[in-house]
């Protein structure tokens, strides 16, 4: 709804935060609703970025956190909103770039957008009770994010890789995977590659790592169908 993402907006800027995508949105962009209900936050932030899909809208990021209420059958880190501002100015402080990610309100996250992060934030709240307004997610990650003092900057050039190179190496993995018959059926082809995404996700590759994965996966493939192995 066009009333959530200005009050999201009206949040982030509450907590000095301006850099705000979205992908998708219900009522499209640019939105009325929004414009009123962000009480003049979205006049003071950059202009809101639109994406068609979430790994388009974090293909820059070193690291990103998923917020989400439900529990996942992923092998994630978990954090609390607190535990991940502190985590998030960590890897700042080193030139990363990170993001929050946030559904919408009525069905959150997907396993598909959860597997694309790498640490997934829980906020424990009344067992009976947790549900939360999409804002007031925002307003608590953003809130424990503005109280942290940023460490002093020691920025390294062994980052991870941007979301977009993992993609790639994800896309190109699954392909050569299901033509050499690595999926025993199409049905659990979807869960396989969310695991294995979440395996390499967990070791956080280098640009040089997904370097030697590329160059691991063309030497098997020329060896599979060179002279030798034909």
């Amino acid at each position: 709804m066009g009333e959530n993402i200005g009050a999201s907006a009206r949040a982030m800027l509450n907590c000095g935060l301006v850099d705000l995508r979205l992908v998708t949105p219900r009522d499209g962009w640019p939105s009325e609703r929004a414009r009123a209900m962000s009480s003049g936050a979205l006049d003071k932030m950059p202009p809101v970025e639109v994406f068609k899909t979430l790994s388009d809208a974090i293909a820059g990021c070193h690291h990103v956190y998923a917020t989400t209420a439900r529990p996942r059958d992923m092998n994630k880190p978990m954090m609390s909103a607190r535990e991940a501002a502190t985590h998030c100015h960590s890897r700042a402080a080193q030139g990363q770039r990170t993001a929050f990610v946030f559904g919408g309100e009525r069905a959150g996250l997907s396993n598909e957008d959860v597997a694309l992060c790498h640490t997934i934030i829980t906020i424990p709240l009344n067992p009976d009770f947790s549900s939360l307004n999409l804002a007031q997610c925002v307003l608590l990650c953003t809130y424990e994010w503005s109280q942290i003092d940023p460490p002093p900057s020691q920025e390294s050039e062994n980052l991870p890789a941007p979301h977009k190179d993992l993609n790639f190496l994800f896309e190109r993995l699954e392909t050569e995977l299901a033509q050499h018959g690595f999926f025993k059926t199409q049905e659990m082809r979807p869960n396989v590659m969310r695991n294995i995404q979440t395996m390499l996700n967990r070791a956080e590759l280098t640009a040089q790592d997904v370097q030697t994965f590329h160059g691991m996966i063309t030497a098997l493939i020329e060896r599979k169908n060179g002279p030798d192995g034909s």
